[in-house]
This record gives C-alpha cells, sequence and structure tokens, in this order.
C-alpha cells in the first residue's frame, strides 16, 4: 500500500490513540459497575450497574472497538510498520481482533442477561478484568515496541538493502 502522507497519518495516528484509550476507558468503567454489582448488597444497586453496563455494551463498545481496529489496520498498512513486519504490531492486530471478537459476541450477550435478571455474575468482573489487562499490555507494546521483525519483515528490510547497494553500486562513477 501506498504511504500515507503526514497530515493523513498524523490524523489516523490521534484517532487510534483516542479510540484505543476510549476503549480502555469502557472496559475499565465495565470493570468497575460489574464489580459494583457483584459485591453489593443492594439488589437496586445490582440492577442498575448492570442496565448502566448494557447502554456501554450497546452503545459504545463495538463501534469504539471497531474504530481502533479500523485506524490501526490503515496506519499499519499506510506506514513503514506494516502489518506483519514487526512483531509487536502483529500480535497487537490478533488481541485486537480475539478481544473485539469476544466483547461483541460474548460480552454483551452476557450482559444484557444479567440487566435482564438482575443477579450478581461473577463472569461480569472476569470478562472486563482480562480485556483490561489485553488492552494495557497492548499499550504497553505500542509503546516499548517490542520482540523486532517478524520473518516477513525481515525479508522486505533484506529486499529493500539489496535493492539500495545495486542502486548505489550503479550511481558511484570512476574517476578518469
Amino acid at each position: 500500500m501506498k504511504q500515507l502522507p503526514r497530515p493523513a497519518r498524523r490524523a489516523l495516528l490521534v484517532t487510534h490513540v483516542a479510540a484505543s484509550v476510549g476503549w480502555l476507558g469502557l472496559t475499565v468503567g465495565l470493570l468497575t459497575l460489574g464489580l459494583t454489582a457483584y459485591t453489593t448488597d443492594s439488589a437496586a444497586t445490582t440492577q442498575a450497574a448492570y442496565s448502566a453496563m448494557k447502554v456501554f455494551g450497546d452503545w459504545l463498545v463495538a463501534p469504539v472497538a471497531l474504530l481502533s481496529l479500523g485506524t490501526g489496520l490503515v496506519l499499519s498498512l499506510g506506514t513503514p510498520w506494516g502489518l506483519a513486519r514487526h512483531r509487536w504490531v502483529w500480535v497487537k492486530f490478533w488481541l485486537t481482533l480475539i478481544t473485539m471478537a469476544a466483547t461483541i459476541f460474548a460480552l454483551r450477550p452476557e450482559i444484557s442477561a444479567a440487566a435482564a435478571l438482575g443477579i450478581p455474575d461473577s463472569s461480569l468482573v472476569a470478562a472486563p478484568t482480562v480485556a483490561s489487562t489485553a488492552y494495557f499490555f497492548m499499550t504497553a507494546i505500542s509503546v516499548l515496541k517490542p520482540w523486532g521483525l517478524t520473518r516477513r519483515g525481515r525479508r522486505l528490510r533484506a529486499a529493500t538493502a539489496s535493492a539500495r547497494k545495486q542502486v548505489d553500486a550503479r550511481s558511484v562513477r570512476q574517476p578518469a
């Protein structure tokens, strides 16, 4: 894919970071509400917490997760980082897909059931805990960029270096 122009790349990066931080914040909010519902002695508080979780789950989590995934994909494909060149990008991509699918297809229905029943549910503490941990991990690897290149990334780097050497060898002129 062609490299993104700097203004587009910067706008996408800001959007990606904002969406990712928003997704993390929503998940921490879901964890807080899940803990409240699970630990309270009040049936009304449990019901209110699960109702609030349902609003977050139904209206905010999926769009924010999709925005994070979409902007991350465009950034990876439109910058030198690439999608499968660096291990940290590849790990982040797969963790994002897995957590997004788990959130949309497993957590949301569980929240809906809990909101309907109003009975404390430990899975609504466990799932946001795992998700929050995954998002903190993805944030850390985004900052630290560990593990180096993938096999594909090493091949691409070697091919680029070889092509540069060939161009440099042709452009050197021998003095007369």
